[in-house]
């Protein structure tokens, strides 16, 4: 027998009683839950604006303050290799230095006393006379003839010409007087006096001298350190990640090494300079200031960051594919490394690069191994001594120069620009080789 519907009187009874105001309420409440959601964005878009703020302050800061160092002020001259000056029989010995305050001389109308050439010769850098050096070294037939030279000037024009140096400044309180300022307006008048781009900071390598400075020699043993770095860091470090994540058995022993990986990455990197200088130097005797004992050091700082990521990587792969590998008679070695492991390699190869990039940018573990020496050459193997960009940064923020003001702003763009190329190649190789189930 069916059942009849109920009544609607009935129906109606049945639903609770709404007070008249609780309309109002549940409107009031829905207020202020949008009011504290529109408070909350407000705050995570001003924590984006202060950061982005203070990123930019920093870059223009840099910029404002380097951007002088991309050029460098040069002067060309004319230089009679006079054979009364330079013989022959004596290369390279040789008064370099008088040719080119003969040649500087001609410029100035009447008979120069020798204090006088001596002062209008400093406005040449002092690397002009070695330059000039090498030139007649390698070429012998230039012993009496006319060389056209373009060299830089000595860094207190280069910032005379940059505007560093106030013209309007009390001659006492400037590092040229008015006669040597005067000196170098008749030449810029003469159109010997030119501003071309700064090729030097990054083919020579350090000087005492800023107008010849450069970050060649820092560069190249930034190079063979983190080439160190990498082949030590990278095969270790994928390796433990990959016993500890798939093969180890989950025990105390393996919980107290993940709990030990995880406190290394977060150990101050000066703790591994005073490792380095104990055992790499102390125990071992390896030499100081060398590309090889700074790689194995930043290999110490990097391995944990590798094996945290590859562990990341490898648990990122859905269980699935070990699973269809394992169903179809494959071993637990081929399905870690014929099917796992490729799949995890974009997420692998990330966080190489990121650590990479972050010792890239270490200075205390370098200082502390003897890595800010002054290094006039280029290292040519890991062992040679050497510097890196940062610890090169470091060595000219110390230096009284006015001229290495500009060049350590430079350095930390030039060491900035690496950081972001190490850092955009990660995220394009994540999303080129990334995959998604």
């Amino acid at each position: 027998m069916a059942k009849t519907p109920p009544d609607s009187s009935e129906t109606l009874r049945r639903v609770p009683h709404i007070p008249p105001g609780a309309g109002q309420g549940i409107r009031n409440t829905l207020k202020r839950r949008n009011r504290h959601q529109i408070v909350l964005q407000g705050f995570g878009l001003a924590a984006i604006l202060i950061a982005f703020l203070m990123l930019a302050t920093l870059v223009i800061s840099l910029i404002l303050s380097g951007y002088q160092a991309f050029t460098q002020t040069h002067i060309t001259i004319t230089v009679h290799v006079s054979p009364e000056v330079i013989d022959p029989e004596k290369l390279p010995r040789g008064n370099y230095r008088k040719l080119l305050q003969q040649a500087l001389g001609e410029h100035f109308p009447g008979e120069l006393e020798s204090s006088e050439l001596r002062q209008i010769e400093r406005i040449l850098s002092n690397g002009a006379q070695f330059g000039l050096r090498d030139l007649i070294v390698a070429d012998p037939s230039l012993i009496g003839s006319n060389i056209v030279m373009t060299v830089p000037v000595s860094d207190p024009y280069d910032q005379l010409h940059k505007g560093t140096i106030d013209r309007q400044t009390p001659e006492e309180f400037r590092r040229l007087s008015d006669r040597e300022i005067s000196n170098f307006d008749s030449l810029t008048a003469a159109g010997l006096i030119s501003r071309p781009f700064n090729a030097a900071l990054f083919l020579n390598a350090d000087s005492r001298f800023p107008e010849l400075a450069g970050l060649k020699g820092a560069i190249i043993g930034s190079f063979w350190a983190l080439l160190v770095c990498f082949l030590l860091s990278f095969p270790i470090g994928i390796g433990a990640a990959i016993y500890l994540e798939e093969f180890a058995p989950r025990n105390r022993i393996s919980d107290l090494i993940e709990v030990n990986i995880n406190n290394l990455a977060a150990v101050p990197s000066v703790v591994f300079g005073l490792l380095a200088l104990a055992v790499f130097l102390g125990w071992f005797g390896m030499p100081r200031s060398a590309p090889l004992v700074g790689g194995m050091t930043l290999a110490l700082m990097t391995m944990p960051t590798i094996i945290i990521a590859t562990r990341a990587a490898l648990k990122a792969v859905p269980d699935g594919i070990r699973e269809a590998a394992l169903g179809v008679g494959a071993s637990r070695q081929q399905v870690v490394f014929g099917h796992v492991l490729p799949l995890a390699m974009p997420g692998i190869l990330t966080g190489t690069i990121i650590g990479l990039a972050q010792a890239l940018g270490e200075t205390a573990p370098l200082l502390l191994i003897g890595m800010n020496a002054f290094i006039t050459s280029v290292p040519m193997s890991p062992i040679d001594s050497a510097t890196a960009l940062p610890t090169q940064i470091f060595i000219w923020a110390d230096s009284p120069e006015r001229g290495f003001v500009s060049r350590t702003s430079a350095a930390i763009l030039v060491l900035l620009g690496f950081l972001v190329f190490m850092n955009a190649l990660a995220i394009y190789l994540r999303n080129r080789f990334e995959r998604s189930w």
